[in-house]
């Protein structure tokens, strides 16, 4: 059975945006979904939130699928480096990932103390394409927080699709978006194709 893992953001939750509509037409398209609640979301550290996505998900293989908002992305992506050579995922979404933010993203010395190591440790895009060849990232043309040319850099480095949406914001329950269809769409390309 295909298994999708939905990672939530910074500060985020499993409930809120669109990911309990995402998480029920999954289950309609005969997916097991699991959306796990991130430890310390205020405080998100990658070695933490590695780890524990590690334990959530077990042996991944080409039947495991992930969707990422905002840093859940960048857990995604630092996840899919450590996997054993020639482990093969099926693929995943990225919603709103970046690897630069907007100044707008630090509403205190602290957040940007806890972005740091996000933005400055290295990322092994060679290693991250070596477990799947099978990248979408979703954007919106206007996100506050993370900028359009990232899209750049993920079709660079990874050969991801980019799907740019109009006025949806960071995608989070605070932009409004309880229903995302494009999201959909790319978890069932993915993984029929």
């Amino acid at each position: 059975m295909e298994k999708v893992f939905i990672i939530h953001g910074w500060d985020g939750r499993p409930d809120e945006g669109c990911f309990p509509w995402l998480k029920t037409r999954l289950e309609e398209n005969g997916f097991s979904v699991y959306t796990p609640a991130m430890p310390d979301p205020l405080h998100p550290k990658i070695d933490t939130w590695v780890k524990f996505l590690k334990r959530q998900v077990g042996a991944p293989d080409e039947h495991t699928f992930f969707v990422g908002h905002s840093i859940g992305c960048q857990t995604i992506l630092r996840f899919l480096e450590t996997l054993p050579v020639n482990t093969l995922v099926g693929g995943a979404i990225l919603l709103a990932p970046w690897i630069h933010l907007s100044d707008e993203a630090y509403e205190t010395e602290e957040d940007s103390e806890i972005a740091k190591p996000w933005l400055e440790t290295l990322i092994q895009w060679d290693k991250i394409k070596s477990h799947s060849n099978k990248f979408i990232a979703i954007f919106s043309d206007n996100d506050p927080l993370v900028p359009l040319t990232d899209s750049k850099i993920f079709e660079e480095k990874l050969g991801t699709k980019t799907v740019i949406e109009h006025d949806k914001g960071h995608f989070s329950g605070s932009s409004g978006i309880k229903e995302l269809p494009s999201l959909l769409d790319a978890v069932l390309e993915l993984s029929r194709g």
